[in-house]
C-alpha cells in the first residue's frame, strides 16, 4: 500500500521474514537519522500542553510548540551561561 503511494520505507525487513514476500530496499542513512525524529516526538510528548493539544486553533498550537522549543533550548544553554 505504501509503495503505491510512493512512500519510501525507512525500516528494514525483519530477519525472519521471507525476502521474496517483501523485497524492500531501505536507506541506511535515513534509518539512522530516524532516531532523532523519534526522540523529538518523545520529548514533545513530555510537554503536556503540546501533547494534549489544549490549544485548539492552529496558530495557538504552533505558538505552544515554539514556546516548548524555546524552553528546551534555554534548559540546554543554561549550564553554559
Amino acid at each position: 500500500m505504501l509503495l503505491e503511494m510512493d512512500v519510501t520505507p525507512v525500516i528494514p525487513s525483519k530477519a525472519n521474514e521471507d525476502r521474496d514476500a517483501r523485497p524492500v530496499e531501505f536507506d541506511k542513512d535515513r534509518y539512522r537519522r530516524r532516531n532523532i525524529v523519534e526522540r523529538l516526538i518523545g520529548w514533545l510528548k513530555e510537554c503536556r500542553c503540546v501533547f494534549a493539544r489544549f490549544e485548539k486553533t492552529a496558530i495557538n498550537f504552533a505558538g505552544m510548540i515554539k514556546m516548548a522549543f524555546i524552553g528546551r533550548y534555554l534548559k540546554i544553554l543554561q549550564p553554559r551561561l
